[in-house]
């Protein structure tokens, strides 16, 4: 396909697709070519947005009447993230699947499967692996800057945001903060280690704020699919310590709603040589002539979060083309299913549990 333009469709017009489309609109080796969405107004009105003409209600008769389409961004809520993505693989097309992967551990594998039975690629949004601070981080990790990493610390604390929606009914998101939020930095952080195997899980979920509805002052993320009377059935706050097969250990902490004076972002690692952290700004903890220091890392535009999602898409058509390795395959959506799940099971059990 190096010469030739990839014809791309976008399953689910919502609000993470205006990323997609964006990024694939910039990038000149790729044909914006197909829309489909079960809701008819998002997708008439994303379609005229965007000059799509070939608008679909339902996945299945997208891909029987258009057998030229080469790949598919499944951009939909969570619990259709497996059907629509085995569709399109099935179809023998390729996949970007948002994150997290699936709701389950079980419909996650069926998706490698499918990737693997129709020989196409399944490509995970794990967006932050596309980072200018992922790329500069890693090059000191690499140099050897911070020695053998042993702990890590991943915080993503909201103090009032619920999406609602779709976010906060478990039927669709398979969970709240965790799940939505806690996907991100527990990737972020397990590829800065070299995506080490899972092993063990304690883990605790709170259901204690919900939605906040009592609040006057909302100043909320409110989702376009919120509406009055929305299910909020989610936790609004998760904790958990991941155990890794080479012994390092990370602690996480998420929340849509939590009382905190400061909402945060925090990735941290800690190794044998220095310790470094994310916040978002990156400082180097070590010793320097034996005295220990921090070094404060003047790269504000390297570090900035500009172009994450056209960096993620562009590596996607990459592969689509020419068949590059993926920075993101499916196996490590599985992994997280694995540590997602394991959270959630931890947390009903009031056990540990073994990976």
């Amino acid at each position: 396909m190096a010469d030739q333009k990839v014809k791309v469709a976008v399953v689910g017009v919502g609000n993470i697709s205006n990323e997609h489309i964006q990024a694939y609109l910039k990038n000149p080796n790729v044909e914006l070519y197909a829309f489909c969405d079960i809701n008819e107004k998002q997708l008439a009105m994303m379609a005229e947005k965007y000059g799509v003409t070939r608008t679909y209600t339902d996945e299945e008769t997208m891909l029987r009447e258009l057998p030229e389409l080469d790949a598919v961004s499944v951009c939909t809520w969570n619990s259709a993230h497996a059907p629509c993505t085995i569709a399109a693989l099935n179809a023998g097309k390729h996949v970007l699947c948002e994150k997290p992967m699936a709701t389950t551990v079980e419909d996650a594998i069926a998706m490698k499967e499918a990737a693997e039975k129709n020989g196409k690629l399944l490509q995970i949004g794990f967006v932050r692996r596309f980072g200018n601070d992922c790329a500069v981080l890693q090059d000191f990790i690499q140099e050897g800057t911070l020695g053998d990493i042993y702990y890590a610390k991943a915080t993503y604390l909201r103090r009032n945001g619920n999406p609602m929606g779709w976010f906060g009914d478990k039927s669709r998101s398979g969970g709240g903060p965790l799940i939505d939020l806690g996907v991100h930095v527990i990737d972020l952080t397990r590829y800065l280690m070299g995506n080490p195997k899972p092993v063990s899980v304690f883990g605790v979920t709170f259901h204690k704020l919900g939605n906040r509805s009592e609040l006057k002052d909302k100043k909320a993320y409110v989702s376009v699919s919120a509406k009055e009377g929305d299910v909020c059935d989610v936790e609004d706050m998760a904790s958990a310590m991941i155990r890794y097969d080479n012994g390092a250990v990370l602690s996480v902490e998420t929340s849509f709603s939590l009382n905190l004076k400061k909402e945060k972002g925090t990735i941290e690692l800690f190794g044998t040589k220095g310790g470094a952290c994310l916040d978002p700004e990156l400082e180097i903890y070590t010793v320097l002539n034996g005295y220990m220091a921090d070094v404060n890392l003047c790269t504000p535009t390297a570090l900035s979060f500009d172009g994450l999602f056209q960096h993620e898409i562009d590596h996607y058509i990459d592969c689509v083309r020419t068949g590059c390795e993926c920075k993101a395959p499916a196996q490590d959506g599985v992994d997280l299913m694995r540590i997602l799940r394991a959270i959630y099971k931890s947390a009903e059990t009031g056990h540990e549990v073994l990976l």
